[in-house]
């Protein structure tokens, strides 16, 4: 939602969320405590958080922060179950996403990290740009790994692989997880991936046939980052990621009414 400009009425997203919650993904991406100047969409997020119906469903609760600010707000919800930081290897886009170096963008990940484990909250890492930026910053595999074996040394345990503007190949996708899932057996890696329609699913077959059993999705895949380039290249279309995981024989335990009347609300939503 964070790049639509038109401001999305707070009974909307709380429809729309409320439906999702009910389908049985493992985690609901619901909302961001970050300055509303910034991303004007997201102002509502803890008036959206109180109106959410948890009592009856198994999904837990993430939320995206950008500084120490946002996860000492976001701490204080009981609901909360994890805090999402955008961490770069493009210096370039670190200042354009969070208004700060990688340098500066660690040591606040390293206070972040010691607020989710005073409110027993746990940190989502995410490495922007980690298949690549359009910058002309240094990208190689190497640099990622690097990434990670700092965020090792702060006890992060999620960590996930962002296609930010959607280049990953099979190729660098195959590479990094396979090489990082063994090397690192105690973080959960993920895959949060932005693709074409032409080209999602050698995505995620990689990804998968590399070891990766998180996923991020958005339904009929859309939005994108705004903060990345002026064309949206839109995110991982969740009935698609759904359809793959099901034709490997997977048990996925999911409500598929409840999904269908999801991809119909969306529609109310991302006019």
């Amino acid at each position: 939602m964070q790049g639509i400009k038109e401001f999305i009425p707070t009974e909307v997203k709380v429809k729309y969320i409320n439906q999702l919650l009910k389908v049985g993904f493992d985690t609901i991406d619901f909302g961001s405590f970050v300055s509303p100047k910034a991303i004007p969409q997201m102002r509502d997020t803890a008036e959206v958080l109180e109106k959410l119906e948890l009592e009856n469903t198994t999904s837990k609760l993430l939320a995206i922060i950008a500084n120490t600010r946002g996860a000492e707000d976001a701490a204080q919800h009981r609901q909360i179950d994890y805090l999402g930081f955008p961490l770069s290897v493009s210096e370039t886009f670190q200042q354009r996403n969070t208004n700060k170096s990688i340098a500066e963008a660690m040591q606040q990940l390293a206070e972040i990290q010691e607020i989710c484990q005073k409110h027993n909250k746990t940190l989502v890492t995410y490495i922007s740009m980690g298949f690549g930026n359009p910058y002309e910053d240094p990208w190689d595999v190497e640099t990622v790994i690097r990434f990670v074996q700092e965020l090792d040394k702060l006890q992060v345990k999620i960590v996930s692989l962002s296609d930010t503007i959607g280049v990953a190949t099979p190729d660098n996708i195959t590479y990094l997880f396979s090489h990082l899932i063994p090397a690192f057996k105690h973080i959960e890696f993920g895959a949060h991936l932005h693709t074409t329609p032409s080209t999602w699913q050698e995505k995620v077959a990689a990804a998968y046939e590399a070891g990766c059993r998180r996923y991020d999705g958005a339904l009929r895949g859309y939005g994108g980052c705004p903060m990345a380039k002026d064309e949206l290249v839109g995110n991982m279309p969740t009935e698609n990621l759904v359809g793959f995981f099901e034709n490997k024989g997977l048990n996925l335990n999911l409500n598929k009414a409840a999904l269908q009347a999801a991809m119909a609300e969306s529609g109310a939503v991302f006019l």
